[in-house]
């Protein structure tokens, strides 16, 4: 999960984004508290967004504070108050940091000093939560796999499917319905497939597995679009309509705009983005890109 899953800015609340904010800062602080200052650098939307909605659904109540930090030294930002679901996050983000620059690597590409700037804060946060980092260690290992076989688009975003529904029904413990696990079944692949599309090309020149490669066997995203646009229009589509059938069936204690805000919007913009071949914009939170 990295740098996909965004909020539609222009039908964002005021009230979400200062919330947003403040529950980025938070796991910010999360990271460092788990797993270290230099985890911070790994920092992502993604799982300030997890964060967010996970303590929605689990009934836990944000306690924001006007504090300073390392990033902003001179003026106090509105930041939420780290619990154990923000720390057991900031592991999840550092171990994710972790195997994702372990799969660059992995795959031919750099990342081996970067990767030396999580490798303390992957052993705490290793020690700290086993059950959490564990289902991300069979998670790489069944990823591994599933591409080793050659496996279609839809066989391939398999693992990081259930690894999301894994990893968060043990945060959510006793929280987690059907209802939350197919949902966050459905992100978990969709967040596969967005990326392996917008890496189509970028993985064809480089040797790379991906599934729309595999499968189609294009010699650009332009011509697999114009080929096959429908089929993997279809399948981008049911993913929505299945997020959108679960959510109806969540319950949320709390105000609810924020996460109907990036389910809803932000993600069916992200995916007409990737489906037309545009290039990631830049969005900036708190100052920082």
């Amino acid at each position: 999960m990295f740098g996909y899953v965004r909020y539609d800015t222009p039908y964002l609340y005021i009230k979400d984004l200062t919330l947003y904010r403040a529950v980025y800062c938070g796991l910010c602080k999360g990271i460092g508290e788990s797993c270290g200052q230099r985890a911070r650098l790994g920092l992502t939307y993604d799982v300030a967004f997890l964060s967010a909605i996970l303590h929605n659904i689990a009934g836990i109540d944000f306690t924001i504070e006007k504090e300073g930090c390392f990033e902003h030294r001179i003026r106090k930002r509105p930041i939420a108050k780290t619990d154990e679901m923000t720390r057991a996050l900031g592991a999840v983000n550092t171990a994710l940091a972790y195997y994702k620059l372990t799969d660059d690597i992995r795959d031919g590409g750099g990342g081996r000093a970067k990767r030396l700037l999580f490798k303390k804060g992957f052993k705490r946060a290793k020690k700290s939560y086993p059950a959490l980092v564990g289902i991300l260690d069979a998670y790489m290992t069944e990823q591994a796999a599933a591409e080793k076989k050659g496996a279609s688009p839809d066989s391939a975003a398999e693992p990081s499917a259930q690894m999301m529904k894994k990893l968060t029904h043990a945060l959510l413990k006793e929280k987690a319905t059907d209802a939350t696990d197919m949902l966050f079944w459905y992100l978990g692949k969709w967040v596969y497939l967005i990326d392996a599309l917008d890496d189509h090309d970028k993985d064809l020149k480089k040797g790379r597995f991906n599934p729309f490669v595999e499968s189609y066997g294009a010699s650009s995203r332009e011509e697999l679009m114009k080929l096959h646009g429908d089929e993997v229009t279809f399948l981008f589509d049911s993913l929505f309509y299945g997020m959108r059938e679960q959510l109806a069936n969540i319950e949320f204690p709390f105000n609810r705009d924020l996460t109907d805000n990036v389910l809803l919007r932000g993600i069916p913009n992200e995916t007409k983005r990737v489906l037309c071949g545009q290039k990631k914009g830049k969005e900036k939170l708190n100052g920082v890109k």
